[in-house]
């Protein structure tokens, strides 16, 4: 078995080894994958080894490794900041994983003087949901985007989660199998996570709630809207854009 750690900013995972093929999700700097199986051209079938999530990627965006660095839980604090490769400077997002400063790579030399953050040491709570969700807000809507460069809704709800060390499954229709349901919106607390679906029962939507009328979530940007009892009503325009289906609670604080 071996693994590989991304060395860019942000590197596109897709549904197929082909750069017009789908984006599925992406990997940041500094986050692991398993190699599934190498494939022609330098693409790799790999498994993201923060969520488990399966995609194609080029492994030129990448280090081999015959294992995995020990994980640091160690994340960029700063909306971008740059970071020294073979003194090569490269703008990581927020949220890139450091775990490369404690690995022991002689073939590599690594520099970082930004802030960091350290998410097992943020306990969940509605100060640190607060603050771990407004560096996104006004990011652009971007399917299969984790990052402030670009990010989808349940991307946020992941990214947000992780920097106090609760990884959640990437995808929505994932993501609400998680946590215990909470009745009814008005006993929703900061924290819990909205889901919504389509005309077909399918779950499409995902938002975190700030509070029982307010939510925060990616839908065309970052935004922060009206929540009510049948779903989410926009800021600006004032009409309804999403079906509210259950509200799930991560956990408890």
């Amino acid at each position: 078995m071996s693994y590989a750690i991304c060395i860019v900013p942000v590197a596109p995972m897709r549904t197929l080894h082909d750069h017009r093929a789908e984006m599925s999700s992406q990997v940041l700097f500094g986050e692991q994958v398993k190699i599934i199986s190498l494939r022609e051209q330098g693409w790799a079938l790999v498994e993201c080894c923060i969520d488990g999530y399966v995609g194609c990627c080029r492994m030129n965006q990448f280090i081999l490794m015959d294992k995995m660095i020990e994980p640091a839980n160690e994340y960029s604090a700063e909306w971008v900041q740059p970071f020294f490769l073979n003194d090569q400077a490269l703008m990581i997002p927020l949220g890139a994983d450091l775990s490369l400063l404690k690995a022991k790579m002689p073939s590599i030399k690594i520099k970082y003087e930004g802030e960091l953050l350290l998410s097992t040491a943020q306990k969940f709570e509605e100060e640190n949901i607060i603050k771990g969700s407004r560096p996104y807000l006004n990011t652009a809507y971007l399917w299969g985007g984790r990052s402030v460069f670009g990010i989808d809704c349940s991307g946020f709800a992941q990214a947000v989660f992780k920097m106090m060390h609760i990884i959640l499954p990437r995808d929505a229709n994932q993501q609400v199998n998680e946590g215990a349901g909470v009745g009814f919106l008005q006993e929703a607390k900061c924290g819990d996570l909205a889901f919504f679906d389509d005309d077909e029962g399918k779950i499409i939507h995902v938002g975190i709630l700030l509070n029982a009328t307010q939510i925060i979530h990616a839908s065309g940007n970052v935004r922060i809207d009206h929540i009510d009892s049948e779903g989410i009503i926009n800021t600006f325009t004032g009409k309804r854009t999403h079906k509210l289906r259950v509200i799930k609670r991560i956990k408890e604080y």
